[in-house]
């Protein structure tokens, strides 16, 4: 095990990068290296906004650079397989932005160059870390709601601007793959399996995107799921996890705050269960440490991102053609 902190370097100067400033500040085990961006003006202002030593006027710049040993890769989703393959071969780990790949052979390319290059890389969904996540999974497969019946969740926000890269279709637009994939992803790790049959429905922009999605999922022994996602609807996330015994309620699943409770109802009692604290992205901060420093696997599979992935292609093929589709 090295005695060194990881160098990390952000691909991009997105808006996203300041949720994982901070965590990497406070770790002992990651140092926040290094910034790149298409201009070396633009890669110095920011360097200079956030303290950061580093300043790469091009993304290639980075990756050339001996001395980054994790890339950050926060670019617009239709980028992400391009760079995490790029970074992979320039020798760098990487935790990529959900979602990993428009598609599942993109997914398939990755999880190649991976193999290849012999590195880490991770899907950022920093709530899959958090003691809330664990907690909640923990309590299903503990048998505390009984059989596990259904599952429902959303995650909406009202979007106020027609110009937004979350609304490119070429770019990976749509609330399905902005929020929408939360729900999903939190659905899929509670089930523990992927769904046999998707149906989704969908109201469009001009553009083509998802404005709003409202998807089901059959997974086996009976299992059915519900999600909504938007950015026409005022901000809401929750997820209610039913079972023939009781029903657990989260209600900030995918951004949990420092004081946050599992609400779990049975017929006779309702209980409170209160969650340890913990910064919501210092998880994939340490995970990565973790994977690299001292060989363990990531908690975010490359097999779960590809089947995040596979769900959602097949819930806008569905909502296309009108009709079911089977995984």
């Amino acid at each position: 095990m090295s005695t060194s902190p990881l160098r990390w370097g952000l691909l991009s100067t997105a808006k996203i990068n300041k949720a994982l400033i901070t965590p990497l500040r406070a770790s002992a085990r990651n140092h926040l290296s290094a910034i790149a961006s298409r201009s070396q003006a633009s890669a110095e202002a920011y360097a200079r906004e956030w303290k950061i030593e580093r300043a790469f006027g091009s993304y290639e710049a980075m990756l050339a650079d001996p001395d980054i040993d994790v890339i950050y890769n926060s670019l617009p989703n239709h980028l992400h397989a391009e760079w995490t393959i790029k970074a992979m071969a320039a020798g760098k780990n990487v935790l990529c932005e959900k979602p990993m790949g428009l598609t599942t052979a993109e997914v398939d390319a990755i999880a190649a160059a991976a193999q290849k290059h012999g590195k880490i890389v991770a899907e950022a969904f920093m709530y899959r870390h958090h003691p809330q996540t664990l907690k909640a999974r923990e309590l299903v497969q503990s048998g505390m709601i009984g059989k596990l019946q259904a599952i429902r969740g959303a995650f909406t926000f009202k979007m106020t601007t027609d110009v937004n890269i979350r609304l490119v279709p070429e770019w990976g637009g749509g609330s399905i793959w902005d929020v929408g994939c939360y729900p999903i992803s939190f659905t899929r790790y509670i089930v523990g399996a992927e769904p046999l049959e998707v149906f989704g429905q969908q109201v469009t922009r001009s553009s083509g995107i998802d404005d709003s999605f409202f998807g089901q999922l059959k997974f086996p022994e009976e299992i059915y799921a519900q999600f909504d996602s938007g950015f026409r609807t005022p901000f809401r996330t929750h997820m209610e996890i039913i079972g023939s015994e009781g029903t657990l309620t989260i209600p900030s699943p995918f951004k949990p705050g420092l004081d946050e409770k599992l609400i779990l109802y049975h017929a006779d009692k309702t209980e409170s269960i209160k969650v340890p604290k913990q910064e919501l992205y210092i998880g994939e901060v340490e995970d990565m440490a973790d994977c690299i420093l001292l060989g363990k696997a990531p908690r975010m599979s490359l097999v779960d991102s590809r089947g995040n992935t596979a769900t959602i292609v097949a819930l806008l093929e569905s909502a296309k053609i009108g009709r079911p589709v089977k995984l």
